[in-house]
């Protein structure tokens, strides 16, 4: 029999139709198209971020330390992007957002399953976001796997214990569901690792692209924080938030606390 398989197109390749077929406005007007554009191309980021930290938590804890760099590599370099991103919504000015702004309704940002598995993975647990994801479920379920599996940080902590450091046992036995907490012992043995880089090298290494994912994490919220204010000022956000003071109230966030205490005593 023939194969009657047309060959690959780029088209085809890309689901292109399928993909630009994804924008739906609820208005005529020419920037709730980039808003819808630029939520859907972080979305797609976010996706490949999530691959990128499932593969890097596997080599972890396979010990595999230093093939883990190229994918946590990767997660910051996507960061940087996206937080260049934020840079094209702002030309959209507050009067440009206010003519669509009611189309939005109570969806948000804030909703956004993706973003909250992303710090899961990270160690920012808070399983009050679950919620969000009542009316679909398979979303809600990926959420709650990230949510009740250790973190990248967990994985690096108890990869420090494999190491020989010293890591007390509440914390490599900890609820990995509930917010990491700081611990004098990890910052400790991680301080050990940053004064004998020579010994602990791939550990070094590790902390040090840990350390990139949470900088690149925290330039992307402070972007955040400035476009909102400059769109919508003080006003409240959709989906009921408390718009700018919520945001700058995440800007002290940190996936890996004691990565920036121990600099203190280096």
């Amino acid at each position: 029999m023939t194969d009657m398989t047309p060959p690959m197109t780029y088209a085809r390749y890309l689901a292109l139709d399928d993909l630009l077929a994804c924008q739906h406005p609820q208005s005529e007007l020419d920037d709730e198209m980039l808003f819808i554009i630029i939520h859907q191309t972080k979305e797609l980021w976010l996706k490949q971020i999530i691959r990128e930290m499932h593969l890097a938590k596997a080599q972890v804890q396979a010990d595999a330390l230093v093939p883990a760099y190229k994918a946590l590599a990767r997660v910051s370099r996507i960061q940087a992007v996206m937080t260049l991103s934020w840079d094209i919504l702002s030309t959209m000015t507050p009067s440009d957002y206010s003519r669509f702004r009611h189309v939005l309704g109570p969806s948000s940002g804030f909703q956004s399953d993706q973003f909250r598995t992303v710090e899961y993975l990270l160690g920012l647990k808070d399983g009050s976001f679950l919620k969000y994801q009542d009316d679909r479920p398979q979303a809600q379920a990926a959420m709650r796997a990230a949510l009740e599996t250790p973190s990248i940080w967990d994985d690096a902590i108890a990869a420090a214990a494999r190491a020989g450091l010293p890591i007390p046992a509440e914390v490599l036995n900890r609820d990995v569901s509930q917010p990491y907490v700081a611990n004098p012992a990890v910052e400790a043995a991680f301080l050990t690792v940053y004064r004998q880089p020579d010994r602990y090298w791939e550990l070094y290494q590790l902390a040090e692209k840990l350390v990139d994912l949470d900088d690149a994490m925290a330039s992307w919220r402070h972007k955040h924080v400035v476009t909102v204010e400059r769109v919508i000022g003080g006003k409240r956000g959709t989906g009921g938030t408390a718009g700018v003071s919520y945001l700058q109230a995440t800007l002290a966030k940190r996936a890996f606390p004691e990565l920036w205490s121990l600099r203190t005593e280096l």
